[in-house]
């Protein structure tokens, strides 16, 4: 194995060694995307429903 050749080895092994953070990051975001988007249609009640509620409690 010649100089070239190893430095060339080492230069993909940095760069794929680089990349997995990046992934990392990259799969937590998506992670915490898909739940925020989850959890929203449960959190916000649409206007006509708390309106009901609002008329319910009040009789």
């Amino acid at each position: 194995m010649g100089i070239k050749d190893q430095f060339q080895d080492k230069a993909e092994q940095l760069k794929a060694k680089a990349q997995q953070p990046q992934q990392g990051a990259k799969d937590e975001a998506s992670s915490r995307s898909r739940q925020a988007k989850a959890k929203k249609p449960q959190a916000q009640k649409p206007i006509d429903d708390v309106r009901t509620e609002l008329d319910d409690s009040w009789d």
